[in-house]
């Protein structure tokens, strides 16, 4: 056998790996022989099956007939060969592995080879985050600001008066029409709005949207400064309906669309249905269909791909859809709706772990967190106002 110093030493082993994705009663007698005679390189042994279990098997993918017949091939193997206590922990971390990653493996070769590029991969294995202090909901006419604890509506009506509801409780409130209003919601709340022309605004957490008590003139506008909102905007074929953002228009005529416009992170467009338009600066205008989005690029272009509408408004209906999903992403779209804030800056292993399937957004934040443990393979542990995420190892 090779001679072993570090973790990264089995990485380059293909009968280690092999032995990790596929054992059979001659590879693990032959490891089995190695652990005993070498006690000294079990944490080395444990970092490198760590390292497959968190980065070596997440980048590829297998169709679901494969994955199963993968992990029923692992199983079998491990009921029929696993004699001593300690090999048959280490099998069972390796099967815990792909189960968690959902079986996503590639070829042995590129793996060797980019193992080869990154020896010295750091192998943090913590996020860190804390629970913010809530901020009041914000509702600014001229000089004047009203505020709101928890989750609002406001619905206006022809005549520019405002009617908000708050716990089943109504009030009518007059708002200028000299000047646009502004509703800010901030991490952690939600709003929802209906314009004087009856299109139905739902702001998601962290945005500031600007308006009209009333549309005059021969268009509506509106702008997102920051944020999402997903919007059903009400036909009139003699007022065409704007968004604006600071980069882009949107123009709509009778159609229902999300847009993104947070600060870390690109801006977008998904179109649910109709028609919509959008005008950068100084930029030819495009066309969106359907299931389609828009990313906005910082040279004022937009890539557009198709995409499924459904992921991308599911927040509006109390759950969040995601698909082989960064980590980084998942957490960040959390960070937004419970007023979070996620340290992973430093961290390489946990953020690249991908998360598919559904997340409630329930009151109950330890209920997501271990929606988010489950679709992750990682556990976390709730103090206070501190959340710790680890990689699961147990």
């Amino acid at each position: 056998m090779p001679n072993y110093t570090r973790y990264t030493d089995f990485l380059k082993d293909k009968e280690f790996i092999l032995w990790q994705l596929t054992p059979n009663k001659e590879l693990n007698t032959r490891w089995e022989d190695f652990i005993e005679k070498n006690p000294h390189l079990n944490k080395e042994i444990s970092q490198a099956i760590n390292y497959l279990k968190t980065t070596g098997l997440n980048k590829g993918t297998l169709s679901e007939a494969e994955s199963m017949q993968l992990l029923n091939k692992i199983q079998s193997t491990i009921k029929q060969s696993a004699k001593k206590a300690k090999i048959r922990r280490i099998i069972q971390l390796s099967v815990a592995s792909c189960a968690a990653v959902a079986l996503v493996i590639i070829g042995l070769n590129l793996f060797l080879s980019q193992n080869r590029q990154a020896d010295d991969s750091p192998n943090q294995e913590l996020i860190v985050g804390s629970l913010l202090n809530n901020e009041d909901i914000q509702l600014i006419t001229g000089e004047e600001s009203m505020s709101f604890q928890n989750d609002v509506q406001v619905n206006f009506d022809e005549g520019g008066r405002a009617k908000i509801i708050q716990n089943n409780e109504e009030k009518t409130v007059e708002l200028t029409n000299e000047s646009l209003n502004t509703l800010i919601v901030p991490y952690g709340k939600r709003s929802t709005l209906t314009l004087s022309d009856g299109s139905k605004v739902w702001l998601n957490s962290g945005s500031v949207l600007e308006f009209p008590a009333q549309f005059s003139g021969t268009n509506r506008e509106i702008r997102l400064t920051s944020g999402e909102m997903y919007i059903e905007v009400a036909p009139n074929k003699q007022k065409p309906f704007h968004v604006r953002t600071s980069d882009f228009k949107v123009r709509v005529h009778g159609t229902k669309f999300n847009l993104s416009a947070y600060a870390d992170s690109p801006q977008s467009v998904v179109l649910v249905e109709g028609r919509v338009s959008l005008q950068p600066e100084n930029r030819q205008e495009i066309f969106l269909s359907p299931n389609e989005q828009a990313v906005y690029a910082d040279n004022g272009t937009f890539n557009t791909r198709k995409v499924d509408a459904s992921q991308f408004i599911s927040w509006k209906n109390g759950y969040l859809e995601f698909n082989k999903t960064p980590m980084t992403e998942v957490l960040k779209q959390i960070e937004r709706y419970y007023n979070l804030s996620f340290d992973y800056d430093n961290d390489v292993n946990l953020q690249r772990r991908t998360c598919t399937g559904k997340i409630h957004l329930s009151e109950n934040l330890d209920n997501v967190m271990t929606t988010v443990s489950l679709l992750s393979s990682t556990k976390y542990i709730k103090s206070n106002n501190e959340i710790l995420i680890t990689n699961e190892t147990d």
